[in-house]
């Protein structure tokens, strides 16, 4: 068992949400958080699907929220049993204070700044009522942040550098706590009221889940508006094998192995409504398009790339050039 946790879960890779409209979602992460978009691609398993990659500068794993627009889906109903909020670092205490004031001034729906386990945070949502904080890296240890977009419109030393903890909301907290520290080998390190805090591999902001014990409201439903799923970190292929062998010897229902092209991943279904990824750290995002146009044209997998004129016809243009644009940092 010792060996294996030495190739555990390294800490968040993504989090993949559903949003209404895929031109108004690029809107709002790029000129509103000033994150860069990575990828332009599709739903592997559902072509008609934009799938839009928002991270940090060059994609580095840990940084990226990503979305699906499904065709006519319905709004989503928040409550207990779902991923409930996302949360993004940023480096400091003082740049929530210019948080504060960008969300005033682009009215952006917020909560103030607050303190949680003893990390201020920024609570605010997006047109589709998606759930957000922003997490203040002053002290933190753990997972290194990654690298704010060079050329976006936030003020480097305030910008967005990656993803912090993920929210999941359960009813059953005794059998979500066990899975967590059992299976996924995550401990619990804190407890604030019906919050419990778990890290894993170097913690930190980039390695932490908060789980809320919540029996009061009423089931969620998703639809947009709400989290997919959230994926995990795993070095490599060969430790994406144990993790395959591990979840069936603990008989959850998986994917098996599917090769995503960007990365290689497995996915789980932990509890009701809780759907999570493990996902390899490479190869990346940077194999098919030169890192100064990355995210402007679409980007198919090569499976995909022989259906890309059909592929083409079925999701709108969405104009996501911005090599040709200078943006005024404020």
């Amino acid at each position: 068992m010792e060996e294996f946790k030495m190739n555990g879960l390294k800490g968040l890779h993504h989090v993949t949400a559903i949003t209404s409209s895929a031109e108004k979602n690029y809107e709002f992460f790029t000129y509103v958080l000033g994150m860069r978009l990575v990828k332009k691609t599709v739903n592997q398993d559902d072509i008609q699907t934009y799938h839009l990659f928002f991270a940090d500068d060059t994609g580095s794993p840990g940084t990226d929220m990503t979305f699906f627009d499904f065709p006519g889906i319905p709004k989503g109903v928040h409550g207990t049993n779902e991923m409930s909020k996302t949360s993004f670092r940023v480096p400091s205490d003082s740049a929530l204070d210019y948080w504060v004031k960008r969300f005033d001034r682009l009215e952006v729906k917020h909560n103030g700044i607050k303190q949680q386990f003893g990390k201020k945070t920024l609570s605010f949502v997006d047109f589709d009522d998606q759930q957000y904080q922003l997490i203040s890296d002053e002290g933190n240890e753990g997972v290194a942040a990654g690298t704010p977009w060079q050329k976006g419109p936030v003020p480097l030393e305030f910008a967005i550098t990656g993803l912090g903890p993920i929210f999941v909301r359960v009813d059953n907290i005794d059998y979500f706590k066990e899975m967590m520290e059992k299976v996924l080998l995550f401990k619990e390190i804190d407890k604030e009221g019906s919050f419990h805090l778990f890290e894993v591999g170097e913690g930190g902001n980039g390695a932490q889940v908060v789980v809320e014990y919540n029996t009061i409201l009423p089931q969620a439903r998703q639809g947009y508006g709400t989290v997919h799923h959230t994926a995990f970190r795993v070095e490599n292929r060969s430790v994406l094998e144990e993790w395959i062998e591990r979840m069936h010897s603990f008989r959850f229902q998986t994917s098996g192995y599917v090769d995503r092209h960007f990365f290689q991943s497995l996915y789980a279904n932990v509890a009701p409504q809780i759907l999570f990824e493990f996902a390899t750290d490479g190869p990346g995002f940077m194999g098919d398009e030169p890192y100064e146009t990355l995210g402007e044209k679409l980007s198919l997998p090569p499976l995909l790339e022989p259906k890309r004129e059909k592929i083409e016809d079925f999701v709108r243009p969405i104009d996501t050039v911005r090599s040709t644009k200078e943006f005024t940092k404020d």
